[in-house]
């Protein structure tokens, strides 16, 4: 007798696991379910990861970010039309902030663009996207004469390195002189390692998501080599008091710094000048991009009715994620995307969209907490500036 499948239900999905699952569990590190990745979210507790940034050096996996390479003589047109940023100004081995947008001027993903040829461009797109950022780029440019599009997401252990000592802790097991990238550059290196051995030909981009200098370096995924090599910069970095860094901090350094998280700042219902990066959006580029069309029309109006803002509370109170935000005669006027207390800077902070008519600085709002509006004002972002380097 048959089964009637419509009855069965859909079992959940393992949570995937990068190289390093285990290593993280060796480490006691706190692991959660992260759009579909069994992710660290802390090891020693966030406020000391988060400052271990800010003061020193942290170690992370981002090995759940997806890598997308296009090569061939059709892959400059191919980036050009895909992302809202100009890659012709690129030079090799420079990396450049994007996105790539929906037809109506909203966010399909935000990404780094990194330019390795004059015909081969490597995009790093975001983990919860993954899937649908391969399936968008496919769908636009698939059939783009010259262009060969490899999803190498799987293929890549992705370690961020971030704080005023990472070039310094990386510098003990790679001879690639480190203060000659740039911020936003890259450059192909090798890795020293205490057995002797040594990996060739590893991408060193001085990139990262911290607000702090820093640097991300793509190895092979396999599960030895990235437990060698997380070891290794541990080790480097032990007399610096490095850090095992979960997505915990990651998230609280970013925000301090007012980076966009897809599905928080961005999505597929914000446009890019609500968001605050039209600076990316070059729509004076001599090549057309999705989205180009209805940014264009949005400058025209006007611009957008609502702006990101940041938030700091002048009350006792945390505004968190999705808490709405009233006048203080109690208005619902917008709502917050991240808020959380900055571990660095001691203030309870946060990120929201508000009408363009409240989004000048010092404007006082409220946020509800608990029932109670908590009055909270607009101040300027980042939150946290890094100190430039002394020449």
């Amino acid at each position: 007798m048959g089964t009637d499948i419509s009855t069965i239900p859909n079992p959940t999905p393992p949570l995937r696991k990068t190289a390093l699952n285990a290593t993280h569990r060796a480490l006691k590190a706190k692991m959660v379910d992260f759009g579909g990745w069994d992710m660290p979210v802390e090891y020693s507790g966030l406020i000391a990861e988060h400052m271990a940034v800010r003061t020193s050096v942290g170690l992370f996996d981002v090995s759940h970010m997806g890598e997308i390479q296009l090569r061939g003589p059709g892959s400059l047109a191919a980036v050009q039309h895909l992302c809202m940023n100009d890659a012709s100004k690129l030079a090799v081995s420079q990396a450049q902030y994007s996105a790539m947008l929906t037809p109506d001027g909203a966010f399909v993903d935000d990404v780094l663009v990194h330019k390795l040829s004059d015909n081969d461009y490597l995009i790093v797109i975001n983990a919860g996207t993954r899937e649908k950022d391969v399936a968008w780029v496919r769908s636009q440019i698939g059939r783009m004469p010259g262009v060969h599009v490899s999803d190498y997401s799987d293929c890549y252990t992705q370690l961020a390195i971030q704080g005023p000592k990472a070039e310094a802790t990386l510098a003990r097991i790679t001879g690639t002189d480190l203060s000659a990238i740039r911020n936003y550059w890259f450059t192909w290196g090798r890795l020293d390692l205490k057995d002797g051995s040594a990996l060739h030909n590893v991408l060193i981009a001085r990139t990262g998501y911290t607000g702090e200098d820093g640097f991300e370096i793509y190895i092979p995924s396999d599960e030895s080599t990235s437990e060698r090599v997380w070891n290794e910069v541990l080790n480097a970095g032990a007399d610096f008091g490095i850090l095992s860094c979960g997505l915990g901090a990651r998230n609280t350094l970013r925000l301090e710094s007012a980076m966009a998280l897809y599905g928080h700042e961005i999505s597929d219902s914000i446009n890019v000048f609500e968001a605050g990066l039209g600076r990316y959006a070059r729509l004076d580029k001599a090549s057309d991009f999705v989205g180009r069309a209805a940014l264009a029309a949005i400058q025209a109006a006007g611009g957008p009715k609502r702006r990101l803002v940041g938030l700091e509370m002048i009350e006792r109170g945390i505004g968190r994620d999705g808490y709405s935000v009233f006048t203080v005669s109690g208005e619902r006027i917008g709502e917050i995307t991240s808020g959380s207390p900055a571990p660095f800077l001691k203030k309870n902070i946060a990120l929201a969209y508000v009408p363009v008519q409240y989004a000048a600085l010092d404007e006082v709002v409220a946020v509800e907490i608990r029932g109670q509006l908590v009055k909270a004002k607009v101040v300027a972002t980042p939150f946290y500036k890094r100190a430039k380097k002394s020449t």
